[in-house]
């Protein structure tokens, strides 16, 4: 399959700029795979099509308050620093993007905070966008750490234009977040509220936990037309005895296994033992799921609507079947779902 089999026209105004009141009251388009029969819900209605004993795999990792702004020295420049990676915790380095990156050079001081009192110098200049800075912090390694979280805002896509408010530090964050290191949310677990995971339990739903360190390389665009060129930019991901426990027991009594999320499924798909069941896992993976591709682990996924030519719509259209997720995208947009990071679900058995 080509870049090209993955675009469509999508209206602006169905990129969702606000989350749904409540989480669990967003809207759920289910997906029959089998017969391509196509529904219509409510998120909370979820439960309905989920037995005992059957078990949701969830990505536990948090959002950490990733984006900077601070002042270039002599000239008082406003920088946005997109912190995207800590490489090296005593030396204080970080992986950053930097926005506008043409004033940026080696050897520039940047200014965070009113205080000024958080420093940082450009060390690296690794890609167009890209910049490695060293924080020049005094104090030890958690109020280095302290201090950064209060300088940062919740990192909201750049596609959402207003400010980022109050209400987006709870919002941008699932409800079971735990291990912090994302850059961008799991945003198929933020419809999940308290109390549909209470009724999920009650249920019998089993939930295994994993933990894939979301960064930016999810979002960035496809550029080549052949898709087994493109590279994904490698994630953090930790799977434990107890998760592969949970779904391998599911897998052996043939139950519904639900990936919560591109970011469970991608996590899943890259600890698969040659035997087609789930190992643990503790590194990095780059996997990239486009079709055509056998899934091993899941038998359901929830995952938000994805833009145009993305990653992630590559591997919805790998798990559902190409022609069915156009047809469940032109009724998406016809029944006014809302895309992106802050819209609407589909649920795929």
């Amino acid at each position: 399959m080509k870049l090209s089999h993955f675009n469509f026209e999508l209206p602006e105004n169905l990129l969702a700029e606000y989350p749904a009141e409540n989480r669990d009251e967003s809207k759920l388009m289910v997906i029959h795979r089998e017969t391509g029969k196509i529904e219509h819900k409510m998120f909370k209605d979820l439960i309905d099509y989920f037995d005992e004993d059957d078990i949701m795999v969830i990505n536990n990792t948090k959002v950490f308050p990733a984006r900077l702004y601070g002042n270039k020295e002599k000239t008082g420049a406003r920088i946005e620093v997109f912190l995207l990676r800590e490489l090296n915790e005593e030396q204080r380095l970080w992986d950053v993007l930097v926005d506008p990156a043409r004033k940026i050079r080696i050897g520039n001081k940047l200014y965070f905070g009113d205080d000024e009192t958080l420093v940082a110098e450009v060390i690296d200049n690794t890609t167009s966008r890209g910049r490695t800075l060293r924080f020049l912090y005094d104090g030890s390694y958690l109020d280095f750490r302290r201090k950064l979280r209060d300088l940062g805002q919740t990192p909201l896509p750049k596609y959402i234009k207003r400010d980022v408010e109050p209400e987006d530090e709870d919002r941008y964050q699932t409800i079971y977040a735990k291990h912090e290191g994302a850059v961008a949310a799991p945003t198929a677990g933020l419809h999940f509220s308290k109390h549909l995971l209470k009724r999920l339990e009650i249920k019998g739903v089993n939930f295994a936990e994993l933990t894939l360190h979301v960064g930016l390389g999810t979002f960035n665009p496809v550029e080549v037309e052949d898709l087994s060129k493109h590279k994904m930019d490698s994630e953090e991901l930790i799977i434990d005895e107890r998760a592969t426990e949970i779904v391998n027991s599911a897998k052996i009594k043939k139950r519904k296994i639900c990936a919560v999320g591109t970011t469970a499924m991608r996590g899943l798909e890259s600890a698969v033992s040659s035997q087609r069941t789930l190992n643990t896992f503790d590194g990095w993976t780059n996997k990239f799921i486009f079709p055509p591709y056998e899934f091993s682990i899941a038998n359901a996924m929830i995952t938000n609507f994805h833009l145009p030519k993305s990653t992630l719509l590559m591997m919805v259209s790998a798990f559902v079947g190409h022609d069915l997720m156009k047809k469940a995208y032109k009724e998406a947009i016809l029944e006014q779902y809302k895309f992106y990071s802050y819209g609407d679900a589909m649920l795929i058995i």
